[in-house]
């Protein structure tokens, strides 16, 4: 049987996945900016911008890919991930009004970037084995993918806190006998130098991809036709409608997806909230990271063993056993539930692209995985707005100085609460509207 590592898209795949993702700045992201001067209201709206971004241009990024190619779309991801990293790394600690513009920018074409990239990427691969005739490979590569994902994670998490820290490297510097002085505002750089490296690495990978030797002729006669984007769009959207299949994957994926997101991204709140040192959360993150090295493996066997059902059930399992125990907040034992729960984030990683991949077609499917992160960063972007007010409403009539921990407390029941509510609402719709009896 054919290897699916002895194709060569599939190795630059795997590194491109890689070198794009693993950001040596994201331990460090929310205080990196503010370092640099800004302020947290400004980092909010940054990150807005970052959502709207990716947004209004993921599903036309997608169709353009299937037009002119998705290995031209991810040298354009590459291409703009090395300007949006590399205007923050060299970028001179100017008045903060001058920064947020600079910062904009950043966030403006790293939204375009992630969009370019996502359903482009998995696009050339999975049409890669496709044209080897081993497109049931496609979850041995997400396996082995994930692992590599999880260890680039795990590095780019402990190396880059530790470098931003002037304290960690002026000890380090000692203990092999070099007495350098660092100050904060010569290591909050590091990471962002470090990163810069990783996307001309991108971007080389991409450059010696291939484009999969399928439906090409197609493709040709529309590369100067580039009003056909919305034309794919509109028939892959009609596709996702007119398949229960797909577009009970991507409902399913939406209200997984969300829900855990919001739960990740307040993750660092909910380790105060449950006595667990600040110091620790380094550590914390690479634990979840090393979840990527087992759980694809036992993905994989469901998926390939088992029906979708099977692995809905699975998954939503972890995901309400582990979202209601975290409402309880126990000191130190709560990080076991919180374990539960970003697991589930795997799994879901996992079964969504396993399933849709093998639902789409190769002349759509880069639109098609573009309406799936369409779809994830809507639904983000919405449970973000509905937990906002959510906090507003709470707030009103508590007078504390700590009034922020315990809003934070009496709302987060609100997350397995709207996670079992709208699980049961898709399957009310399944059943009654969705499900064909005779597939």
């Amino acid at each position: 049987m054919l290897s699916p590592f002895s194709i060569p898209n599939i190795r630059l795949f795997i590194a491109f996945k890689v070198f794009f993702n693993s950001r040596f700045y994201y331990p460090v992201f929310t205080i990196l900016f503010l370092d640099f001067g800004l302020s947290i209201a400004q980092f909010s709206i940054l990150n807005a911008v970052w959502a709207a971004t990716i947004v209004l241009a993921e599903v036309p990024s997608g169709a353009l890919a299937d037009i002119v190619g998705r290995k031209q779309l991810l040298v354009f991801a590459t291409f703009i991930m090395i300007i949006e990293v590399g205007i923050i790394s060299f970028v001179p600690k100017i008045d903060p009004s001058t920064l947020f513009i600079v910062f904009m920018v950043n966030r403006i074409l790293s939204g375009l970037a992630e969009a370019a990239a996502s359903g482009a990427d998995e696009a050339i691969a999975y049409d890669s084995l496709k044209a080897e005739s081993a497109p049931d490979q496609w979850g041995r590569v997400l396996e082995v993918l994930m692992r590599f994902q999880s260890i680039g994670f795990i590095i780019a998490m402990t190396v880059g806190a530790a470098i931003y820290d002037p304290d960690m490297l002026e000890k380090t510097c000692r203990f092999f006998g070099f007495s350098i002085t660092f100050s904060q505002e010569t290591t909050m750089r590091f990471p962002l130098y470090l990163t810069f490296i990783l996307a001309i690495c991108a971007f080389i990978t991409t450059l010696r991809m291939e484009e999969p030797g399928l439906d090409q002729s197609s493709s040709r006669t529309k590369k100067n036709q580039m009003g056909q984007a919305f034309g794919l769009t509109l028939k892959a959207g009609l596709w996702i409608l007119k398949t229960p299949f797909a577009l009970t994957i991507i409902l399913f994926g939406m209200l997984f997806d969300g829900i855990i997101r919001m739960v990740i991204t307040l993750s660092s709140q909910y380790y105060r909230m449950i006595d667990l040192p600040e110091s620790s959360f380094g550590i914390i993150g690479s634990l979840v990271a090393m979840f990527g090295l087992v759980i694809p493996k036992i993905a994989k066997k469901i998926a390939e063993n088992h029906s979708p059902s099977t692995a809905l059930q699975i998954t939503a399992f972890l995901t309400i056993t582990g979202l209601s125990t975290m409402s309880f907040f126990w000191p130190y034992t709560g990080l076991l539930p919180a374990l539960i729960t970003f697991s589930a984030m795997y799994f879901t990683g996992f079964f969504v692209s396993f399933y849709i991949n093998q639902a789409a077609s190769s002349d759509q499917r880069a639109t098609v995985l573009s309406f799936k992160g369409l779809a994830y960063n809507v639904s983000y972007g919405l449970l973000g707005v509905l937990y906002a007010l959510l906090l507003k409403i709470k707030r009103q009539g508590i007078i504390s100085e700590d009034i922020e921990n315990i809003v934070f407390m009496e709302t987060f029941s609100w997350f397995p609460i709207t996670f079992i509510v709208w699980f049961l609402i898709l399957l009310i719709i399944y059943f009654f509207w969705l499900k064909n009896p005779s597939s």
